[in-house]
């Protein structure tokens, strides 16, 4: 059974920003350890892949009294003596009632999702298990714009169909659409992805080295004071330049130096089910690559799928490049250049734009002009040929 935290529903629904809900799930779960949540921002800011001031924006939002109820979901204790030694400091959640409204929301959600798709989310956890049937509109007043112009102004449905196909392709929920109260989609929330995740194997794991800890002098130069001192200025432009000296392509050059690697210090990658079906048969060469190049890949796999490509076809086109190179010297530049390019279209006898030398490019189907010609039937009358090509809205889903 995953680890999950219960969260109030004031933090789901209220004023908090979006980056607020995965580091109240992170400080939350670390916080029940008997000596409390002792994490530094440093350390959160790996976990969750958000930047070190997103993290301070927002526990320092979540420390604050809210506007509306005058109540504080983080408590922080600071350890660290005026020289800057010491521990980093102590945070804990606010207990709430038994009878307090809450989603509950598993940790690794808040590692794997964005901090607006966990939001949406733990939205869709808390309407499941009160049995409410959710709208778009209705998701669409929790997941408000909280910047720019519309700041405050619900989500439109457009974007919030969007957030919720990717929850579905990433397999956090299942979707039954038009089965539940007057036509509305039902949805179930899993605990755990339905697929597994793909993960770029590294020397060092998919975290950062943090052996030594916390140093609480690190984040109270981020916290208390925004300004560096004026002799950490004169360090830094002393500092010796290290240049490569050797040549940028050469293979067999030295490798770089074990003091200036930095490992791989972000979220965990995972793909949707339909990316994953068509990279299956590269599967070997998926483990030595970096996630860069894999997400690089599953982007452009995930494009030519939103223009009407068939899975089956992009598979069985990889697959058959795959078997018939003999050398892949470079697995990054063959998968991102030869494998995923897409064929060049083939001149058609009937002249419509959308068929492949016979077979129509959306559709997979035999061209019917085509096979006209060739039994030696007269084409369509004269005239502007109609469009095959279907529109944009039949690949969307609902």
């Amino acid at each position: 059974m995953p680890q999950r935290v219960r969260v109030p529903l004031r933090v789901v629904v209220g004023y908090y920003a979006d980056a607020a809900l995965p580091v109240y799930v992170k400080v939350a779960a670390l916080s029940r350890r008997e000596s409390g949540c002792e994490a530094g921002v440093a350390y959160l800011s790996g976990l969750l892949g958000l930047s070190r001031s997103t993290v301070e924006r927002a526990l320092t939002q979540l420390m604050r009294p809210a506007p509306d109820d005058d109540v504080a979901e983080v408590t922080s204790y600071r350890r660290t003596h005026r020289g800057g030694r010491g521990h980093t400091a102590v945070r804990r959640v606010r207990v709430a009632a038994h009878t307090e409204h809450g989603a509950w929301v598993p940790t690794r959600a808040a590692e794997a999702l964005s901090p607006r798709q966990l939001r949406a989310y733990a939205a869709l956890a808390y309407a499941t298990a009160t049995g409410h049937h959710l709208t778009l509109a209705d998701l669409g007043q929790v997941l408000r714009n909280r910047s720019g112009k519309k700041a405050g102004q619900p989500l439109d449905p457009r974007s919030v169909r969007r957030i919720l196909r990717a929850l579905e392709d990433l397999g956090w929920i299942s979707v039954d659409r038009r089965a539940g109260y007057r036509g509305r989609h039902l949805y179930t929330v899993h605990d755990e992805p339905t697929h597994p995740s793909l993960t770029a194997d590294t020397d060092e794991g998919s975290g950062a080295d943090l052996g030594e800890g916390s140093l609480a002098s690190k984040e109270d130069h981020q916290t208390d004071s925004p300004n560096p001192p004026a002799a950490a200025v004169d360090i830094r432009r002393r500092r010796e330049q290290v240049v490569a000296r050797e040549p940028v392509e050469n293979p067999d050059g030295p490798a770089l130096p074990a003091a200036y690697r930095r490992p791989y210090a972000g979220p965990e990658l995972s793909l949707a089910p339909r990316i994953w079906r068509v990279l299956e048969p590269v599967k070997p060469l998926l483990a030595g690559l970096s996630p860069y190049v894999v997400r690089k890949a599953a982007r452009e796999i995930g494009r030519q799928l939103n223009e009407g490509a068939d899975i089956e076809r992009l598979r069985a086109r990889l697959e058959f490049r795959f078997a018939s190179t003999e050398d892949i010297r470079d697995a990054s530049r063959w998968l991102l250049g030869a494998a995923l390019k897409p064929p060049e279209p083939r001149p058609s006898r009937c002249g419509l734009a959308d068929c492949d030398d016979g077979v129509m490019r959306y559709t997979d189907a035999p061209c019917k002009v085509c096979a006209e010609l060739a039994d030696g039937h007269p084409p369509h009358p004269a005239g502007p040929l109609p469009s095959t090509n279907p529109p944009a809205a039949a690949w969307r889903t609902p």
